[in-house]
């Protein structure tokens, strides 16, 4: 039913298999865990890109939650008319809240994957795969043993059967029937669970702890609007107590390859989240220097006594006049320019230009007939 999951997961697990039974040989425990480690890191290697895009959008998120709110405050009784201003908003701001669950939806999948395929190593007894998604068929002992699983032969299942991790097959869970670990007879033994235990335990320890500081460095990095959601306070405190606790009492019930799955994935993250959230930090560091620097520029030079707003935008919109000179016979408005000498010229101005009026024979302006008002209006006008 999903093979499509079962043999691209089997694939990249054989394949560590081949690189790390070439360095500690086939049937070691160790190439085998390490299998199962580094199928994790390509997982994560290759949603690394999709995680840094869900960083960037839970702080998107965090930034726009004043405004998310205000929204539902409006149209709290109006759900069509919330979800549409909601996507307008999500729009104008270019992101989408999917992306905060791909990287984990796309997980799933393959642990899903890895449960079976592993599982599908021991099917003495019926040994089903994850509940759900049907079963195995029940085999002997020497039936499992002979029989491939997808991409692996029956070399490879039976060199997994040999494979142990200081006394423990890393199929088998603490939990695991008696009759299931029949299967392990010709191949190295029964297992005892004292050996499992003392292997899952340890790892039960650490992916618990793990997962507690994964939570805690998320939840700092919170901002304070965001933390004081009812909702992200619950969230957060069921990512910080109750899903460590989860793993460590679901533990026994886990193959130890799935501890070794859950581990490695939580230290992948927790060193992710170090190294993404950093080059983040520096990107809106380097942004606000920016911006620092640009109003720095275009602040006053020390020592220079700083413009007054009203007078500089005064000084902007007001039109620049070019001072009238002697030559200009049109005035502002386009009528002739009034050459009237003014009071305290009409003396020595008369005479003279009435001699010379006199003496020429033409009329001058000693001949003009002038007002009462003695230049007066000529005077309102320059003002």
């Amino acid at each position: 039913m999903l093979d499509f999951i079962y043999y691209p997961v089997s694939g990249i697990l054989w394949f560590w298999h081949r690189v790390f039974g070439f360095a500690f040989g086939m049937d070691s425990g160790l190439a085998w865990a390490l299998a199962v480690v580094f199928l994790v890191f390509t997982l994560r290697l290759v949603l690394y890109k999709p995680f840094v895009k869900q960083v960037r959008t839970t702080r998107q998120m965090q930034e726009l939650q004043p405004q998310i709110k205000a929204l539902q405050a409006k149209y709290k009784n109006d759900r069509q008319k919330m979800a549409v201003e909601m996507q307008k908003l999500q729009k104008d701001h270019g992101f989408n809240p999917l992306m905060g669950c791909l990287p984990v939806l796309a997980q799933v999948p393959v642990f899903i994957g890895l449960y079976h395929v592993l599982r599908s190593f021991n099917r003495v007894g019926g040994s089903s795969g994850f509940a759900g998604f049907g079963k195995t068929p029940a085999m002997s002992a020497y039936q499992n043993a002979h029989t491939a699983n997808y991409l692996f032969d029956a070399d490879d299942v039976q060199s997994f059967l040999r494979a142990r991790i200081f006394g423990a097959p890393i199929s088998a869970a603490i939990t695991t029937p008696k009759a299931q670990l029949e299967a392990f007879a010709d191949y190295g033994g029964i297992p005892h669970i004292v050996n499992m235990a003392a292997v899952a335990i340890p790892l039960m320890i650490i992916a618990g702890l793990a997962t507690h500081f994964n939570a805690r460095a998320s939840v700092a990095r919170q901002t304070e609007a965001a933390a004081a959601n009812p909702q992200a306070a619950m969230m957060n405190k069921l990512a910080l107590y109750v899903f460590p606790l989860g793993v460590m009492v679901g533990g026994p019930f886990l193959p130890i390859a799935i501890l070794l799955y859950w581990v490695s994935n939580n230290i992948w993250t927790y060193g992710q989240q170090h190294l993404v959230f950093g080059r983040i930090d520096k990107e809106e560091q380097a942004k606000k220097q920016e911006a620092l620097d640009r109003r720095a520029q275009n602040a006053p030079k020390p020592g220079a006594k700083p413009l007054d707003p009203k007078k500089k935008s005064a000084a902007v919109d007001a039109p620049i006049i070019d001072a009238p000179t002697e030559d200009d016979t049109t005035a502002r408005n386009g009528r002739p320019k009034d050459t009237t000498p003014t009071a305290s010229q009409n003396g020595s101005a008369g005479k003279t230009s009435g001699k010379a009026g006199a003496s020429s024979g033409r009329p001058g302006q000693g001949n003009r007939k002038r007002s009462g008002n003695r230049g007066r209006p000529n005077q309102k006008k320059r003002r």
